[in-house]
């Protein structure tokens, strides 16, 4: 495959950085809290921020905004903001993060979070009238991240699908699919640090948070007071700038093979496979007694799945794609043991109970638009033309396997999307920032790559890597001792692991252990 020239002119295109046209600054929104509707013990509030940051004077839009109070008031340091990833609505997640978080750290900060401009309660992208009306527009070739298409049929189908998708969402929103980028949404953030009367920004984000954070850290370098970042994406892939490996010279892949996110899948499937072959099967359902010998029942199981759902029951693109979800949480590997084996055995399942084996997203009291989703991953992040997708999907197949399906197909709708992001920050990424950044990276991450860790702490001026040995994504659950001790006394002193420093995570197929804060 020959898409060198289209990556150079896309390259070149990403060296131009937001701080073309001026950004000008502007106030800080007050923040009226009150108790939240929905999520008992947290307050509420909304901001006023500009649509355009260019042009701090013009029309408005509103970030819904939540919190929990510090609970030692009395030797509170300040606001610690999250990211749990995405990109999506953030608030209804914070509730369960929260209960993940130290409690030391818990005691010493107020917690805050918010929907990102475009997300959730915030001012968002609504493509149809509703989420039922959308979801009949897109059942006939199913939700990205959810399924792919296999064969010329499908992938015609979706393709043209997926183009009315985004003249449609085009249609219903207009300029506010201009103005979603990580760069604002990171002067958001600086406005709501300003909001809540911090000199300083404190910070932890994970997977797409990294992302945000990255950016912050690079266009307000003297306002971070601690950031840590986990389960890393790449910042230069993710805005389509060659770094190194995470590029192929000779290809321009879409957003998450740039990311190498099928190469985590492949080696965190080629794992659960692994250590359920030698388990017990009451612990992995799934197991045939050893490694080599549960890979080649899962090969077979592949093999006899349909290419098109039939009866209500899942396709080979639906167990694929869930598969790839389960294998986020790992506390939930035994019950997608389970349903492996509930499908070799041929028993009928229905796709909602294959979908099931996944983690379960928030809710959310407005419609979540997929047009979300891909007002900002499309915007800003450059993917190649339709036509060239079928060979990519045959050079992620033979680089990862079946795994690879969802995370080629999942950027696709960004090559027919219309709206590209008015103001995005392209780099640079190693800007020494006031404090150092604390990377974290999950040995055997299914969506973020190990090797993205390590890239962004040597990407940025000032970071230092901890390494967390162990299975999943996301490193807020990662909740023993080693992990949770170097996270706090970072929080809370500013002080860094040592060099080189690991931490075993938690480990599939046995009971987890209690949360140690």
């Amino acid at each position: 495959m020959a898409f060198k020239a289209a990556l150079l002119a896309l390259c070149l295109s990403t060296l131009l950085l937001v701080s073309s046209p001026a950004f000008a600054s502007s106030g800080a929104p007050t923040l009226s809290w009150a108790p939240c509707p929905a999520q008992r013990g947290f307050e509420c509030a909304t901001a006023k921020v500009p649509l355009d940051h260019r042009n701090p004077g013009g029309a408005t839009i509103e970030l819904a905004v939540i919190r929990r109070r510090a609970g030692d008031p009395s030797r509170r340091i300040g606001t610690l903001f999250l990211n749990p990833g995405g990109p999506g609505a953030n608030k209804s997640l914070l509730p369960p993060v929260y209960d993940v978080l130290p409690d030391a750290v818990r005691g010493r900060f107020d917690v805050v979070t918010w929907d990102p401009r475009g997300f959730g309660d915030s001012t968002s992208v609504q493509c149809f009238a509703s989420q039922a009306a959308e979801d009949r527009f897109l059942a006939g070739v199913g939700l990205a991240g959810d399924t792919f298409p296999v064969g010329s049929v499908q992938t015609a189908r979706w393709i043209q699908r997926y183009a009315a998708f985004g003249r449609q969402c085009d249609r219903r929103n207009g300029i506010l699919l201009r103005h979603i980028s990580t760069a604002e949404s990171a002067r958001d953030m600086d406005l709501l640090r300003q909001a809540v009367g911090d000199s300083q920004l404190t910070y932890y984000g994970q997977s797409y948070g990294t992302i945000l954070g990255s950016t912050y850290a690079n266009v307000f370098p003297a306002r971070v007071r601690a950031m840590i970042l986990g389960s890393n994406m790449n910042p230069p892939a993710w805005v389509g700038r060659a770094q190194g490996a995470f590029t192929d010279a000779a290809s321009f892949l879409p957003t998450f093979l740039r990311q190498r996110s099928d190469m985590g899948a492949r080696k965190t499937l080629n794992a659960f496979l692994d250590l359920c072959g030698r388990t017990s099967r009451a612990r992995c359902a799934f197991s045939a007694g050893s490694a080599a010998a549960t890979r080649a029942k899962f090969a077979a199981l592949l093999r006899r799945l349909p290419s098109g759902a039939s009866g209500g029951n899942p396709s080979y693109a639906d167990v694929v794609s869930t598969l790839g979800a389960g294998l986020y949480n790992v506390g939930g590997w035994g019950e997608l043991g389970t349903t492996l084996q509930r499908l070799w055995r041929n028993r009928s399942i229905s796709r909602a109970a294959v979908s099931a084996a996944g983690p379960s997203p928030g809710t959310e009291a407005t419609y979540g638009s997929f047009g979300q989703f891909l007002g900002n991953v499309c915007g800003e992040s450059p993917n190649p033309r339709s036509a060239a997708f079928p060979g990519i999907d045959a050079f992620a197949f033979g680089r990862s396997g079946p795994i690879s399906g969802g995370w080629t197909w999942l950027a696709e709708p960004c090559a027919t999307w219309p709206a590209t992001a008015a103001a995005r920050y392209a780099g640079p990424f190693n800007r020494r920032t006031a404090n150092p950044v604390l990377v974290i990276g999950i040995t055997h991450d299914p969506a973020t790559p190990y090797e993205n860790a390590v890239a962004m702490s040597r990407l940025l001026a000032r970071a230092r890597l901890l390494t967390v040995d162990g299975y999943g994504h996301g490193t807020f659950g990662q909740i023993r001792p080693c992990t949770i001790g170097h996270v706090t006394r970072y929080l809370i002193e500013k002080v860094l692991p040592p060099r080189g420093t690991r931490c075993p995570g938690i480990q599939p197929f046995t009971d987890l252990p209690s949360a140690v804060r």
